[in-house]
């Protein structure tokens, strides 16, 4: 059994351990609002984004000389996965559950006999992928030093990948992130950026009410030509905030947990603590008792 001062000393640990975890709960849900502010502030806009896609690339997909960020390649041989996951840890599974995602894609398409490339967004991705798949990991981009996510950050990411399909380095590229839903439910998401996912209109919730068809100027070539590559930077500025939330919402519930943990552990502590203290004294009164007795 522990000496009365190694128990001490485990409860003041767990004691200092338990205000670390409380002030990480405190912080990140101060963060959270922010974060998810954010995110539900760009949902509008990118589904705004799909609901002109839809209008526009389900004309323009079976034309011919249609972009190839709409059309693709023809070719599904090359596959570049953009997996974003954070650069710091203590969030629960935030992580483990994109990178579970993305390694069944990956073994999906090994198995397939296609090749696979990993573009990673956040370093702890990185850190989990490289364990098995180092290989493939292509460039690993970390927005550690970025206190909020712009759209700057996730337009550089998205140059980066169409500079890479125009290199002709991948002919499928598909984006991993989490959907925040609420504070203690993150659904990682893939989500299909070239060739482009086009929606129909009933799902991009633009079913038509009347025959009139809307006309566009300029051509809607020229405006898918400049829409297709900001919507791989919007799709991706979404992701970033979707992962922002996702992550401060998970942060924020596994230390809620390592708190309640903490304090568990420390009635545990201080129970066995005091049981051994009276102990101690009771071993120590009989010895005196014993002593006075000899006398």
């Amino acid at each position: 059994m522990a000496s009365l001062k190694e128990l001490r000393n485990r409860i003041a640990s767990v004691k200092a351990t338990q205000k670390i975890t409380k002030a990480m709960q405190m912080v990140a849900a101060a963060k959270l609002r922010r974060a998810q502010e954010a995110a539900m502030a760009a949902r509008p806009y990118a589904q705004r984004m799909d609901r002109v896609l839809a209008n526009l690339g389900g004309r323009a997909a079976g034309q011919q000389g249609a972009s190839p960020l709409l059309a693709g390649t023809g070719k599904q041989d090359m596959h570049l996965l953009v997996v974003c996951a954070a650069d710091r840890g203590l969030c629960g599974g935030f992580n483990t559950s994109i990178v579970r995602l993305a390694r069944e894609h990956i073994r999906k398409l090994m198995a397939e006999g296609k090749t696979v490339k990993i573009l990673c967004v956040g370093r702890k991705g990185m850190d989990q992928l490289r364990r098995d798949y180092s290989k493939n990991i292509v460039e690993t981009i970390e927005l550690k030093e970025v206190k909020r996510v712009a759209f700057a950050n996730a337009k550089a990411i998205g140059d980066n990948v169409l500079a890479r399909f125009a290199a002709g380095e991948f002919d499928v590229c598909t984006l991993f992130y989490s959907e925040f839903k609420s504070v203690i439910s993150q659904k990682p998401t893939a989500l299909p950026l070239i060739p482009a996912k086009v929606p129909t209109l009933a799902v991009a919730g633009d079913a038509p009410k009347s025959q009139a068809v809307p006309e566009y100027e300029p051509s809607e070539e020229q405006i898918l030509d400049r829409l297709l590559p900001l919507n791989i930077s919007t799709q991706i500025f979404r992701a970033l905030l979707e992962n922002a939330a996702s992550e401060q919402g998970s942060r924020m519930s596994a230390m809620d947990n390592a708190t309640r943990n903490a304090g568990d552990m420390i009635n545990k502590l201080s129970i066995t603590y005091n049981r051994s203290r009276q102990a101690q004294i009771t071993k120590e009164l009989i010895e005196i008792i014993s002593g006075a007795e000899a006398v």
